[in-house]
């Protein structure tokens, strides 16, 4: 199936919104002026970062090549920084041989509060020619680097044939991460979490970078540059929040729960696609950390946080591999 419309795509995040109380009303007049969810041009919302001419404009600014080459990743971000709200893009993945790459959408404020600093990632980690991309979420507060809440996923679709809608909510009390229409994650604010769930102002970030060291099979396959240009395409950017300094923003009441519907839908992802959970992970946290509520589905998964199922198929992909004299392995 292709990306989802953004209609449909901003009728389920403006519902979100709406049960979070970010509208216009109880959030603060959004910044840029725009209708909640309108997607913007480059020029009215963001900003390049770095990589010169590896940052390219279509369609008048409303669409953003960002490459990757021997001579240097490229990355663009917000004007403005935000204090919880909805932030959404179609992304398209650069396809064949992408092992190294990575391919990044995130909030941070890691320019402002350089050892405190919060962050929510979509990292995409590229692959060998043949395997899937994998997508990674991350979510880190006041500096909490050392405590990784990584959550790691295959996906339904292959990212680099269409385009798809990847979103973050992002509320006082509670964080879901989307894919299309679909909820993926949801990290609720626990007493026991206290600064390490983000709450300070972030900007919006989209980066493309050489991730050779570790994001193919822990580093084993790096960036092939026979392969460049490797291009991520952005569409349809869209910032929903609440400018970072009103006074509203700290005003915004609790969050609504998470409809049933679209409870069930995140939680059958999470059954069939997660491959790594933090939660799970007993080598790297013997005690799993408090806001982990490990059940009955911990059996699918590897004391290395692993899924079982996805160790499974890695090894058989190994070892045919091995058998046949090819050059990619396990991944």
């Amino acid at each position: 199936m292709a990306g989802a419309s953004f209609p449909a795509f901003l009728a389920a995040f403006v519902a979100a919104a709406a049960a979070a109380c970010l509208s216009p009303a109880a959030a603060g007049e959004p910044l840029p002026r725009t209708p909640p969810g309108t997607p913007l041009s480059f020029r009215e919302g963001y900003t390049q970062l770095f990589g010169d001419s590896n940052v390219a404009l279509h369609g008048d600014g409303t669409r953003v090549h960002i490459t990757l080459d021997q001579r240097t990743g490229a990355g663009f971000a917000s004007q403005g920084a935000y204090l919880h709200g909805l932030f959404s893009a179609r992304i398209k993945l650069p396809a064949d041989h992408t092992a190294g790459v990575v391919v990044a959408f995130y909030m941070s404020n890691g320019d402002v509060y350089e050892r405190t600093h919060d962050e929510l990632d979509f990292e995409f980690l590229g692959n060998v020619r043949g395997r899937e991309w994998r997508v990674q979420t991350n979510v880190y507060g006041n500096g909490s680097t050392a405590a990784g809440r990584e959550e790691r996923y295959g996906l339904w679709f292959d990212p680099t044939e269409d385009f798809h809608r990847y979103g973050i909510l992002w509320t006082r009390d509670r964080i879901v991460f989307y894919v299309d229409e679909t909820p993926i994650r949801e990290v609720v604010r626990t007493e026991s979490m206290g600064a390490q769930f983000p709450s300070k102002p972030m900007s919006l970030y989209a980066t493309i970078w050489d991730g050779s060291s570790w994001a193919t099979s822990g580093g084993r396959y790096k960036v092939d540059y026979k392969y460049a240009p490797y291009v991520a395409e952005f569409a349809d950017l869209a910032l929903h929040g609440c400018a970072a300094g009103r006074r509203a923003c700290d005003e915004e009441p609790v969050a609504a729960a998470m409809p049933p519907a679209q409870r069930s839908a995140m939680e059958a992802f999470r059954a069939r696609y997660m491959t790594y959970g933090y939660c799970y992970d007993r080598l790297r946290y013997p005690a799993p950390l408090p806001e982990c509520t490990v059940g009955p589905e911990a059996a699918a998964f590897l004391p290395s946080g692993d899924a079982r199922a996805a160790a499974a198929a890695s090894h058989r992909r190994g070892r045919r591999h091995r058998t046949r004299g090819g050059a990619d392995s396990a991944v």
